[in-house]
């Protein structure tokens, strides 16, 4: 049916897919993330691209009923193995075993690499992401660009689509997505997605979703109730809906290679050994200026050395607090040289944002916790220690004083960073 196609067989297209996998986990740096359904929907990935060093392993199952006399449910799973890589890209692989593009197609893989150079984490006024990928059942080269804004607890995304052409005919085809998410608390989201082909034939219709996302408390993982009459999640399956709605589900596993191979603390000092302070939030005067934060690698093991000393007792100066408020949105403020700076940054994926700051005397650091489950920012010398962060709270301290100062997370002993104060 469709002349000069190579058929793959299934065991050669398995070990090609395994041998993805290994080459994702070995090329991997050591660092930590995890990955987070709640500001996404069903179709729409955008720029998520994890963090560097942990693997990722999602599925999707997707399950269709037919009519009498069968009344038999069928269930296409979609596969997603990929590596978060330094700069924020994210390297990996879907795997379907079923396509909607060709006919009695065994499998349909894509393999794909996506960047976001700017990123709202970091400071830019909004997130760009770009995909490039190959799919085997359409044999060609499929891309993708997307832009994203935080609006209050709104989310929305846009993206671009060009696609080869599964019929051989060597035509591009062109697709639009739009996808807003909504979030309604620390552990749940809505989300809804819209996607059409600009030529749709009389069998492709305009393809769509909803999901009710969920993170699962005190762990790195998501899972996402949906409803959509897609079949699969790659860029080619995502953006043609069919007469049929499909109920499912997806499922998020992040493993964090830092976890297992890393350097930690020597001692980890036991988290009931950590007090809490709380300070109402309107007791806590806004910040003269605010500095956003260029994105920068992790600390690597040859860096100064972090050492545990054998008992950290947490001790909290004038100049720390702990804000019960809701996370801060960057903004740059002009004040003259002399006021006093804030910069902001954040924990998500089980990571800090920044791994190293430089920053002058006197410049207050603010951490907020965007993960589902509780961190802490723990100074080595035991000069500042913000307790427990439970998910959407924040940290600050101001540096009054010049030197080098590393921290870690009690919780989560692979997580290090490193403060860099120096004169003005």
């Amino acid at each position: 049916m469709f002349p000069g196609r190579m058929h793959v067989s299934s065991f050669g297209q398995t070990r090609f897919f395994f041998a993805l996998v290994a080459a994702a986990t070995i090329l991997a740096p050591p660092a930590a993330a995890a990955q987070s359904l709640l500001d996404r929907s069903p179709n729409v990935s955008g720029d998520w691209t994890g963090a560097p060093g942990t693997v990722y392993f999602n599925f999707v199952h997707r399950f269709s009923t037919s009519g009498k006399p069968e009344r038999k449910v069928s269930n296409v799973p979609t596969f997603l193995l990929a590596a978060g890589l330094p700069k924020r890209f994210l390297a990996g692989v879907s795997y379907s075993t079923n396509s909607q593009l060709a006919p009695r197609f065994p499998n349909e893989w894509e393999v794909f690499a996506r960047w976001a150079p700017l990123s709202e984490d970091y400071g830019s006024p909004l997130d760009l992401g770009g995909q490039i990928g190959y799919n085997n059942a359409a044999e060609g080269i499929d891309g993708e660009v997307s832009l994203a804004r935080r609006t209050g607890i709104a989310r929305l995304i846009v993206a671009g689509r060009t696609l080869s052409d599964p019929l051989g005919a060597g035509d591009r085809r062109y697709a639009v997505a739009g996808a807003a998410v909504i979030r309604l608390g620390t552990y749940v989201s809505v989300a809804g997605d819209v996607a059409s082909l600009s030529n749709r034939d009389s069998t492709e219709k305009v393809a769509w979703s909803a999901g009710l996302h969920f993170a699962i408390p005190l762990t790195p993982h998501t899972v996402s109730l949906q409803a959509t009459n897609t079949r699969l999640t790659t860029m080619q399956g995502a953006s043609r809906g069919t007469s049929d709605i499909r109920y499912g589900f997806e499922f998020t596993i992040p493993l964090t290679l830092r976890r297992y191979f890393g350097r930690r603390a020597e001692q980890k000092p036991e988290p009931d050994s950590v007090s809490i302070v709380q300070v109402p939030a309107d007791s806590l005067a806004a910040p003269a200026a605010v500095a956003p934060l260029k994105p920068d690698s992790a600390v690597k093991p040859t860096d100064s050395a972090v050492k545990t000393p054998d008992v950290v007792t947490p001790r909290l100066d004038s100049s720390s607090r702990v804000s019960a408020g809701p996370p801060v949105t960057r903004k740059a403020v002009t004040s003259p040289p002399t006021a006093a700076r804030t910069v902001r940054t954040g924990i998500k994926n089980i990571n800090y944002l920044q791994s190293r700051i430089e920053i002058a005397v006197g410049t207050t650091v603010e951490w907020t916790n965007r993960d589902p489950l509780a961190h802490t920012v723990t100074s080595v010398d035991r000069s500042f220690n913000s307790g427990l962060i439970q998910p959407g709270k924040t940290f600050r301290h101001t540096f009054t004083k010049a030197g080098t100062f590393n921290f870690f997370c009690i919780p989560h002993a692979f997580m290090r960073g490193k403060i860099v104060v120096t004169e003005q």
